[in-house]
């Protein structure tokens, strides 16, 4: 059996809760590592979302944690494409069910912010969490 344990980092991009309002982005330190995996968990919508009232998840990244710009189709893998403002998943329909979407980093910067973008009223909140999963350690085994 091959160890994964000593192999990877994890990181908390977004903390496991209801959400009705925006998040307050952690930044991601990817320095000792050469791949990132994100793990968007969304649990069963609070609201009904439409085009008006909606959960866009912006990814941004940055060589200096000071100035962060949006991802563009060439910085992630996944994905049929990334929307305008580094947009990598948006809740724009009834989400009935739990899920999880994976969005594979494959840019060049050091830092990732993840914010959970809310448009519109939401009267309720909806489960979210997010995971940063970095791989291919410089140096093992992963602390």
């Amino acid at each position: 059996m091959r160890d994964l344990f000593h192999n990877l980092g994890i990181a908390e991009a977004i903390p496991p809760a209801e959400y009705d309002a925006d998040n307050t982005p952690a930044a991601i330190d990817l320095l000792g590592f050469e791949s990132a995996l994100l793990s968007i968990h969304v649990g069963v919508g609070g609201i009904t979302f439409n085009g008006t009232n909606k959960i866009e998840f912006k990814l941004t990244h940055s060589d200096d944690d000071s100035s962060y710009s949006a991802v563009v189709d060439d910085d992630v893998i996944g994905l049929s494409s990334v929307g305008t403002g580094g947009i990598v998943l948006a809740l724009t329909t009834a989400h009935a069910a739990a899920s999880i979407a994976r969005v594979g980093y494959v840019g060049g910067k050091r830092y990732l912010k993840l914010l959970a973008d809310f448009s519109g009223t939401h009267g309720a909140g909806t489960p979210i969490a997010a995971t940063v999963i970095k791989g291919h350690a410089h140096s093992r085994p992963v602390a």
